[in-house]
């Protein structure tokens, strides 16, 4: 039987009424994602219809899900909101600490010594809120909430930017920072702008060696990685119900990469298949009642012009498979294109990993498709030229298949099982020792989702290039980049010229699925008991002090920290791999902000000058000067600042360093409402341009920031080293709430304050 099965029946039989009045209301048809927004209002029946990206909304979701890397800090506040237990079935699940090094037994074995304390305090947590709690090596948290939380029609949020994993079984799953997930285990509103929709419509059907991945991968070409920002993405057409659950979730994870709110699939049978197969007929059973309300009305897919904002079309009988990258998840190209395009930009030819798994591709069926391309290896007398790594998604995927014989033809070829954990896909990849960052130039394929510079492995210098599992296993076998499945052949070692196979598996283990123990921590029925204990001289672990205010006459005089110049994702501003151990001590966090991040006027990275000296030095030094000195700073940055994880101490570090503001060309969504929920000012250029009069020895002076208000740009007053002057105007998109946060300090003060 499902989890919270109580609480999917009470969902389900508020959804037709709520989507029969929301139709009544909009006066026409509604997409899937309509029906699933105006079903979780906070207020429960639609009572008006909300412009699309630009009402901001409260909602009710149905649950939370964090991971032990941002649940750490969620969990930090949550502490300070006063409240016994959490008011919606939440979540931890540990996954992000575990280091891939030597393989799964001995990684897991190394990670509960080194991270024990981690795991001790979140599940002392969880075990005291009523929070569900699974354990290191139970899986990953998006392949876990596939097998065992989510369901159609849902609303869910979670700590995580692949949270949107969930769509791929029909739910609307958003991924949020801790201080929105504090709101809802309060049994507060959730707030979100109201979402604009993007209508994908697949024609044609998958085959060959064409896999669901190559379908966000495409998708990514055309958006880019800002195209889908405040949007939620809804595919549908023949193309979407004749594919997997699973490599619907696929599609629906990698939408965070176009900048999406979300994505989600309409309910169909692949779904009813998926839900029964992971033990949950009860579920099928009561989506099947409403079936109707668990996709779009057929109006909205018949004529989809006239419901979306913006159409793609994809014929999947002809989409070709695809390698993203490098450094970027955006840059598609066709496996047919591969040789000319690594010619042409000088890419590395040879390829010294393959790494497969990871949130976005660790389903049996991903894992059965690679190994019949593995298992051809000795049948056709091949050796594999690259090293290959495999990371299952769950401890259930693991032991299904394992029995099932998956395991031992991947030893046979020489890869390496690494534990059910993200792994190299976040940066948990002890590839190089201390050496990463003087790595060689070199190139890995991996079926992960984000490839940005020293994301996978520390080296500045590995290019990263993202593809089905599929398409990795067989570049790993023939270890060239350019190697192109469809057209070309192998030589084995009796000197033949031979060909690789079309990869097939199965949707579903055709035995079912298998597990002795899945890795869950039921909570105490009452943890009032339970002790929750945190050292104070401890280097993992830190209990939040409130953030203050952040005064007007301290927005007068403020200095620049740094102009980031390019592309600046969550993890240069709060870089993830061997720093993930922090993740619970903000100050200790705190000495990898921006290190990453390129400064305009050196083209370096973690050199800034310190305006009260003049001498040069890293951005955490250099800001806590500044600090220390009771001067606010800025921080400047290009288009999509804040893409990528959800990290909420992309916010929350320079929060606590003394930087009051971010003014950009434009935000990420999420990492703008993480800066929000911290009491800071997250601002956009009102022309781009002015970007370029920013200058190094610069100071600002917010001049009207007593009249803050919604819809009405900042003025700041730039002065330059030279005396002269120039005035930029600001955006923002605070409404009269998040403005209270400002004034507080930040959301939790609020909340604070309302329950005192």
């Amino acid at each position: 039987m499902a989890f919270d099965i109580d609480m999917i029946k009470k969902v389900y039989a508020n959804i037709p009424g709520r989507v029969d009045k929301a139709r009544e209301l909009v006066g026409r048809p509604l997409t899937l994602a309509e029906k699933i927004l105006y079903s979780h209002l906070w207020d429960g029946m639609p009572e008006k219809v909300y412009a699309r990206g630009r009402d901001y909304v409260d909602f009710a979701p149905d649950r939370v899900a964090c991971q032990d890397a941002t649940a750490q800090m969620a969990l930090l506040q949550f502490m300070h909101a006063g409240k016994p237990t959490v008011a919606v079935p939440t979540t931890v699940h540990c996954d992000h600490l575990i280091q891939a090094k030597v393989g799964a037994e001995a990684d897991l074995k190394r990670a509960n010594q080194t991270s024990n304390e981690v795991f001790d305090f979140l599940e002392s947590v969880s075990n005291k809120y009523g929070i569900g709690f699974w354990k290191p090596g139970a899986g990953i948290i998006h392949q876990v909430v596939l097998e065992n939380y989510a369901f159609p029609g849902g609303m869910m949020i979670g700590t995580d930017s692949h949270t949107v994993n969930a769509g791929g079984l029909g739910m609307v799953a958003i991924g949020v920072g801790g201080a929105d997930a504090v709101d809802v285990m309060a049994g507060m509103a959730w707030e979100l702008k109201f979402p604009k929709l993007i209508g994908v419509r697949l024609t044609g059907k998958l085959s060959g060696w064409t896999a669901p991945k190559d379908v966000i991968l495409k998708v990514a070409d055309i958006l880019t990685v800002k195209g889908g920002t405040g949007a939620i993405i809804e595919y549908f057409g023949e193309g979407a119900t004749s594919m997997s659950c699973t490599g619907k979730g696929t599609i629906c994870n990698m939408g965070a990469e176009v900048g999406a709110t979300t994505s989600t699939f309409g309910y169909d049978d692949s779904m009813d298949r998926y839900l029964r197969a992971t033990g949950r007929a009860d579920v099928a059973d009561e989506a099947r009642k409403i079936a109707p309300y668990l996709t779009a009305d057929p109006e909205a897919y018949a004529n989809p012009e006239a419901y979306f904002d913006q159409l793609i079309e994809i014929d999947l009988s002809t989409l070709e498979p695809h390698l993203n990258g490098p450094f970027t998840p955006d840059l598609a190209t066709p496996i047919s294109k591969m040789r000319e395009a690594a010619r042409e930009n000088d890419w590395p030819l040879r390829v010294e990993y393959g790494l497969i798994g990871s949130c976005t591709n660790s389903s049996y069926e991903d894992i059965s498709r690679a190994a019949s391309l593995a298992k051809q290896v000795a049948d056709k007398k091949l050796k594999t030229k690259a090293n290959f790594t495999i990371t299952p998604g769950s401890e259930q995927v693991r032991y299904t298949i394992e029995r099932d014989g998956f395991i031992d033809t991947f030893n046979h070829i020489g890869a390496t099982v690494f534990a059910n954990a993200c792994g190299p896909c976040i940066g948990m990849w002890d590839r190089y020792g201390d050496n990463a960052s003087t790595g060689p130039r070199n190139t890995i394929v991996h079926s992960f989702n984000r490839n940005f510079a020293k994301r996978a492995d520390g080296n500045p210098n590995t290019l990263a290039f993202v593809g089905s599992p599929e398409l990795v296993t067989a570049i790993a076998i023939a270890g060239r980049l350019d190697f192109n499945p469809i057209t070309d052949t192998l030589i084995n070692e009796d000197g033949e010229e031979v060909k690789l196979d079309e990869p097939r598996g199965y949707e579903l283990p055709p035995e079912g699925f298998a597990v002795e123990d899945a890795g869950y921590v039921a909570p105490k029925e009452d943890g009032s008991s339970v002790e929750v204990k945190v050292a104070p001289d401890s280097e993992r672990l830190q209990l939040l002090d409130p953030f203050e205010p952040i005064r007007p006459e301290s927005l007068l005089g403020m200095r620049l920290l740094i102009k980031a110049y390019g592309k600046c994702t969550t993890d240069h501003i709060s870089m993830a791999g061997p720093w993930l151990r922090f993740r619970g001590h903000l100050d200790n966090i705190a000495n990898n902000t921006l290190i990453g991040a390129v400064n305009a006027f050196n083209k370096k990275t973690n050199f800034v000058k310190n305006q009260l000296t003049g001498e040069y030095g890293g951005v955490p030094d250099t800001q806590r000067a500044y600090k220390k000195a009771g001067i606010r700073t800025l921080v400047v940055g290009d288009h999509n600042y804040g893409e990528g994880s959800s990290r909420e101490h992309a916010a929350m570090q320079p929060r606590h360093l003394g930087v009051a503001a971010v003014l950009v060309k434009s935000f990420a969504r999420i990492h703008e409402t993480n800066l929000k929920k911290q009491g800071m000012l997250a601002l956009t250029f009102a022309r781009e341009e002015d970007y370029d009069l920013i200058r190094e020895d610069d100071t600002f002076n917010f001049l009207d920031i007593d009249s803050f208000a919604p819809d009405r740009p900042l003025t700041i007053e730039v002065v330059h080293s030279d005396g002269s002057k120039d005035t930029i105007m600001a955006n923002h998109s605070y409404n009269d709430t998040q403005i209270q946060w400002f004034r507080e300090g930040s959301a939790l003060n609020l909340i604070k304050k309302e329950n005192a």
